[in-house]
């Protein structure tokens, strides 16, 4: 019997985040560890007239590619994937690792070359993204995997996940509507600001917003969802910041990342652990070592580290920011096959002023005081 929090997840994800008509060409990527919300979609989605294609993943598939593959095979872009991407008007993703460190015996250098093959593909996803021509939603099916990433038992982190999806109880809907309208005084306020500098423990940044654009995420493009963000100028980011909480990316775990930046770019770096993996990352093409994107978390319902993006960079009064791609609906130029979003954690010690006003302190802002 599936769980119903799975059901009301799956018709949330439909008709609230991605709003499916009839007609609308859906592609839905996930792994066989999803099945139950797999079903879920495939049937909402169904019931609303749209044409769905399945595209499964099998666990272990790309570990194969990158470590027995030739140059030729990583560079390789599939037409197929690319039409899609370029065609379609709803993806929709569900993260399902059975084991979410898969890829740390492959070689960075071969993740890279992969990935710079692959940028066509992020570039046409965040064009057609700004521009409204693809509607996409990125959620998640509990795994015994995330549960042990988390340090909790499946059954307890299941609940965490539908809670933070606010699909445990109530109209989820409604509920994050309300999260909607809370979250726009915070950009509303920002929206004409210039500069934000950060400080707190081994931080102290200055990030130009001149210009850009704020965007409101409340359930659309994350399941679960509560950030505001937008795209640094690209020149006018300086200073350290210290990454408090590990940045997982592409199964390895980088703990401990610290960056200098001038003029926007990171000139020097450090982590106490996979700092090779964090270097070569950085060299992937120009627009990596740059910020693609700048945020802040709103969702106070979650508040503890589970080592898992879509969730911990929601983490209410934390920031994170982006090295590489930004997304063009901000006003964002930087362009970059990667997208690696890191957290500072600003609960303690630390503050947010912006053009020289008191926007947070201690992890707390003071436009919702």
């Amino acid at each position: 019997m599936t769980d119903v929090r799975v059901e009301r997840l799956a018709r949330l994800i439909v008709d609230y985040s991605v709003g499916i008509k009839p007609g609308d060409q859906v592609v839905l990527r996930a792994s066989p560890d999803a099945a139950p919300l797999i079903l879920e979609l495939y049937r909402e989605a169904i019931g609303r007239g749209a044409h769905v294609l399945p595209m499964i993943d099998m666990p272990g598939l790309r570990p194969i590619l990158l470590k027995e593959g030739n140059d030729e095979q990583l560079q390789y872009l599939s037409p197929i994937a690319k039409r899609v991407i370029d065609t379609f008007d709803v993806q929709l993703s569900i993260y399902s690792q059975s084991n979410t460190r898969e890829m740390s015996g492959v070689d960075p250098a071969r993740q890279a070359m992969a990935s710079l093959a692959s940028r066509p593909i992020m570039q046409s996803f965040m064009e057609r993204s700004a521009s409204g021509a693809l509607r996409w939603n990125v959620t998640l099916f509990p795994t015994n995997a995330y549960a042990q990433d988390a340090d909790m038992s499946l059954a307890d982190y299941e609940d965490f996940v539908y809670a933070a999806c606010l699909v445990d109880e109530g109209d989820a809907a409604e509920r994050w509507k309300a999260l909607r309208d809370h979250q726009q005084k915070l950009i509303d306020w920002l929206q004409d600001k210039s500069e934000i500098h950060l400080t707190g423990p081994d931080t102290d940044l200055r990030v130009g917003i001149k210009g850009r654009t704020w965007v409101n995420c409340h359930g659309d493009k994350n399941m679960p969802d509560g950030e505001i963000f937008t795209g640094p100028e690209e020149t006018r980011v300086s200073g350290t910041v210290r990454f408090t909480f590990p940045a997982v990316h592409q199964g390895r775990e980088v703990s401990d990342v610290r960056l200098w930046f001038e003029d926007g770019v990171v000139v020097k770096w450090l982590a106490a652990k996979n700092e090779a993996y964090l270097e070569r990352m950085l060299h992937t093409d120009d627009g990596a070592r740059r910020l693609g994107e700048f945020a802040f978390g709103c969702n106070f319902g979650i508040q503890r580290f589970t080592r898992n993006i879509l969730f911990d960079e929601k983490i209410g009064g934390t920031v994170h920011m982006a090295l590489g791609a930004g997304y063009p609906e901000t006003g964002s130029e930087n362009e970059s096959a990667i997208h690696w979003d890191m957290i500072c954690d600003l609960r303690s010690g630390a503050e947010v002023r912006v053009d020289g006003e008191l926007f947070a302190r201690e992890g707390k802002y003071v436009l919702w005081d």
